[in-house]
């Protein structure tokens, strides 16, 4: 079943704790408090979650498991895909950001053979031009897998550049179908918490074609990008 409306804009996790603040959310399970914690995790003090400023899609889900339930702040929602693998989830930009971390929640222990064993991730400009830029193999996992970005970006630097992110869900445990997938996020530095003081806005508009052609592996600058010529 095609996903047509799998657009977030909205990040929940920040309304779950406004609510629990409020003691408006008593009711609150222990999943979603926890994920409340995880976001609040000393190593991502310095960053700020991007997710909800992108709209997502997947190839394919069963009814209950889509796009909504893999945006849940609870890592007891899952998106369920219900088709032929390759997996995918497709989270489009409104403009050029600089990704700093990019992880995925995976639960063996609940999923078994529905877990994923090789991810491969890709991103672009859009989704014409996607190139892997990682690819992730493992057993077993449990809780949330952080996706290489070592060399992605200009000069080396582990900052990836894109409109476009891609996972494809390659493989399953015990070669299983369907994939479970819990939860992704995806980081940018978070200019408001810098030591300066001030916080840094980075304009698109001034961003050279120079850059744009290094901060995405395998992105060749187009013939009207360049130089204007008088004939």
């Amino acid at each position: 079943m095609p996903e047509i409306s799998g657009v977030s804009i909205a990040d929940p996790s920040n309304g779950l704790e406004e609510m629990i603040e409020d003691g408006e959310l008593d009711s609150a399970t222990e999943e979603e408090i926890a994920a409340l914690e995880a976001s609040k995790e000393p190593s991502l003090s310095h960053l700020r979650e991007i997710s909800p400023l992108a709209s997502w899609t997947v190839s394919t889900y069963k009814p209950g498991c889509g796009v909504e339930a893999l945006r849940s702040p609870s890592t007891s929602q899952f998106w369920q895909s219900d088709g032929p693998q390759p997996h995918l989830l497709n989270i489009h930009f409104f403009k050029l950001v600089s990704i700093v971390k990019i992880r995925v929640y995976l639960d063996f222990e609940l999923d078994e053979s529905y877990t994923p064993t090789r991810m491969i991730f890709l991103a672009g400009m859009g989704m014409y031009d996607l190139t892997e830029f990682a690819e992730w193999v493992g057993e077993g996992p449990r809780g949330w897998v952080d996706v290489g970005l070592e060399g992605v970006g200009k000069g080396g630097e582990n900052v990836l550049m894109a409109m476009v992110v891609q996972v494809r869900v390659c493989e399953n445990h015990q070669n299983g179908k369907d994939t479970h997938v819990r939860g992704v996020q995806i980081f940018a530095r978070d200019g408001r918490r810098a030591g300066t003081g001030r916080r840094k806005i980075e304009d698109d508009r001034d961003v050279k074609s120079e850059e744009l052609q290094e901060g995405i592996i395998g992105l060749e600058e187009a013939d009207w990008m360049g130089e204007p010529e008088l004939r």
